[in-house]
């Protein structure tokens, strides 16, 4: 047990040829190291666990190296390489500078460079997550960086260049490290497995690789969490319980229920997902990565962007024979705009079922869509004959609503009706926008408010109808009002205006199932008239009634009864309390 080594630290590359999936860089600095053409400052960045650090120790190995090979690597025999394998060598120094980040630990460095090299040619300062030097520190460095003495050479490595100083970048070559393939980690994680002896399959380390995420050291990290684990044989289904790794196999079994329009067998998929602890961020982010490598598997250009095993390569091309393009493009879609509104969602599973909704509805025929009419989960159909509209996502998934309008010759003041057909649960919405009215716009920006609320005609309301099933429950005015303050308090900062005239203008209950709604101004009208699909859909739902009816109506108000003036307000106020009369004898008081 005392002498076990992690795997990251025991197969370290030492030399150039053992670094993985950086080949352009390290072939560079071979060159740079046989022709004698080194610079004096090098920058090394790139993501975590890729070589940056193990790469600037083997570049200070091999330039003090006495005997070079014929391609350029150390020999690992003479006495500068031995010094540096048993890690006693005075010609490399390292710095962390996460923890050694002032200015004196800087002019500290830039002493000791003055000092020459006891054995070999080169000191090697590596100046590690370089971008956390302070800004003074930096500066302290500069005059050092770009005139050192001709035996020292500076290394620095970083994750995040964009901190660098200009001044600092200008003075070094710059080598970007890129992210290490799936292929290069699986290839050099079978190494690694037939080195300890170790059996594993390939697709248990193709899922190590993507979740080492590019970095090789994180993936040797795994590779040894994971041979704890299964003890010397890893397997596939061991790697995704040890790391919580949704299997392909359900993403596939959701992929046939899709093909198949099949909703109810989505759901309990889900379900049994949900069970087993994953997270629904997780669960949708791979779907959008499946759906993706369905696409990609498609067309053999395309292939070289499909990164997983072998053996399933083949029912990836398989699944994909099945999907046209055109579903493909909208079952991501879909996907990836559950994926950006989960984080705000309040009923997250809500939004996973409505996405697996969507999707089945994908593969379902105009034909097939009339057949499951009388189903409890189906596709919505306008409510007009002959309108046909997209499917669009509003803020109430549950409603699909037809609305239509007056012709342009009809009276200014033309009722405008709004019906709406429900289903529950439903699993898309189809809108038909409303049309101007031209006439009706162009009276509301010519004419003022005062204007307005001298008109004579009161015009007729209005209304919005909304038919779902028989549900038919009774409510109060209480209730109304309650539910209609909670719909206005939901709103949010983008519909301020509707939601003040929501708190202003609030229901009034007329018959059994019907209510009136008075706005002040055909622009509150409009703004109400806009939302009905949504205030409707609210009601129907808290209220448990389908039969309810709003009409909305412009109050009259007669000028003559607004008072501006003092007079005007003292007459009307004598008028409703003699008493002021009385008041204003007594004290004499005189209106202004």
């Amino acid at each position: 047990m005392e002498d076990y080594i992690v795997s990251a630290r025991k197969y370290r590359p030492s030399t150039f040829k053992s670094v993985v999936g950086q080949k352009s860089l390290t072939t560079t600095l071979k060159n740079a190291i046989q022709s004698g053409k080194l610079a004096h400052a090098y920058l090394f960045c790139g993501p975590r666990g890729v070589g940056k650090t193990s790469c600037a120790r083997i570049f200070a190995k091999t330039i003090n190296c006495m005997n070079l090979t014929g391609d350029g690597e150390s020999c690992n025999e003479c006495e500068s390489c031995r010094s540096f394998n048993e890690q006693r060598s005075l010609n490399i120094h390292e710095l962390d500078a996460a923890s050694n980040n002032s200015v004196d630990d800087i002019r500290s460095l830039t002493e000791q460079v003055r000092i020459p090299p006891q054995l070999g040619k080169y000191k090697v300062y590596i100046i590690d997550e370089v971008h956390m030097l302070s800004a003074a520190a930096f500066n302290a460095f500069l005059k050092t960086l770009e005139e050192p003495p001709h035996h020292a050479i500076f290394v620095l490595a970083t994750t995040e260049k964009q901190k660098i100083l200009p001044t600092i970048l200008s003075r070094c070559q710059t080598y970007d490290f890129s992210r290490i393939t799936i292929e290069d980690i699986v290839e050099h994680l079978q190494y690694v497995a037939s080195c300890e002896n170790i059996t594993a399959e390939p697709e248990a380390l193709n899922v190590i690789a993507q979740k080492a995420d590019g970095g090789m050291r994180d993936a040797l990290s795994i590779f040894d969490q994971v041979v704890s684990f299964t003890g010397g044989n890893i397997t596939y289904k061991a790697v995704i319980d040890n790391l919580n790794v949704l299997d392909y196999e359900y993403y596939f079994r959701i992929t046939d229920a899709i093909l198949k329009g099949n909703v109810r067998s989505s759901l309990l998929i889900l379900n049994e997902i949900l069970e087993k602890g994953f997270d629904g961020q997780n669960i949708i982010t791979g779907l959008t990565t499946h759906f993706r490598d369905l696409l990609v598997c498609k067309d053999e250009v395309t292939l070289v962007l499909f990164e997983v095993g072998a053996s399933i390569r083949e029912r990836y091309k398989e699944t994909a024979g099945q999907c046209s393009d055109k579903l493909l493009f909208k079952a991501i879609e879909l996907a990836n705009q559950c994926d950006l509104n989960y984080r705000n969602s309040r009923n997250k599973r809500l939004l996973l079922e409505l996405t697996l909704i969507q999707l089945c509805q994908l593969t379902i025929s105009p034909e097939e869509e009339d057949d499951k009419k009388k189903t409890l989960i189906r596709s919505i159909a306008p409510a007009q004959t002959g309108v046909q509209t997209p499917p669009t996502q509003a803020s109430n998934p549950s409603a699909s609503h037809t609305v239509s309008q007056p012709s342009g010759n009809a009276p200014k003041n033309a009722a405008t009706t709004v019906t709406a057909s429900y289903a529950r649960p439903v699993a898309s919405t189809t809108i038909k926008p409303k049309q101007p009215d031209t006439s009706k716009v162009s009276r509301i920006r010519t004419t003022s408010l005062k204007e307005l609320g001298k008109e004579k005609e009161k015009g007729p309301a209005v209304s919005y109808t909304s038919q779902m099933g028989d549900a038919s429950s009774d409510f109060s005015q209480e209730d109304l009002t309650r539910y209609w303050i909670e719909y206005a308090d939901s709103l949010t900062i983008e519909k301020i205006h509707l939601k003040n005239t929501l708190i202003n203008c609030k229901p009034v209950l007329k018959e059994k199932f019907s209510f009136e709604v008075s706005v002040y101004n055909p622009s509150q009208k409009d703004e109400i008239f806009d939302s009905s699909a949504e205030i409707l859909g609210h009601l129907c739902s808290k209220l448990d009634n389908t039969r309810i009816k709003m009409d909305i109506r412009i109050v009259e108000k007669d000028e003559k009864e607004m008072i501006y003036t003092s007079s005007e307000k003292y007459a009307y106020l004598s008028k409703k309390n003699p008493n002021i009369e009385k008041l204003k004898d007594i004290f004499d008081l005189t209106i202004e």
